[in-house]
């Protein structure tokens, strides 16, 4: 009994690694024809949706990589979490 409960949480730990790392490579290794509508989505809950479009497509372009989701995950993609603007401020939405 105490062997199937070790298995059951060795497939369950595989899976959750396996749904995390899937989401890393999803974000990463873009080509530039992905960045459209990845970018569409990533700005999709903003009101400012041409200057989030601007920037997105830009730091898309440059880093090949948009992190999942509409706000945050910017660690998955550290050229678009450390490119910064003159003032100090991020320049990837």
């Amino acid at each position: 009994m105490a062997g199937r409960s070790y298995t059951s949480l060795l497939l369950l730990v595989s899976l959750l690694l396996l749904i995390t790392f899937s989401d890393i490579a999803e974000a990463t290794k873009l080509r530039t024809s992905d960045c459209k509508p990845r970018c569409t989505y990533r700005c999709s809950a903003t009101s400012q949706k041409k200057p989030c479009m601007f920037f997105c497509l830009k730091c898309c372009s440059k880093c090949l990589c948009v992190p999942p989701g509409t706000y945050g995950n910017k660690q998955v993609c550290p050229c678009y979490n450390n490119w910064k603007t003159k003032e100090g401020r991020p320049m990837c939405p």
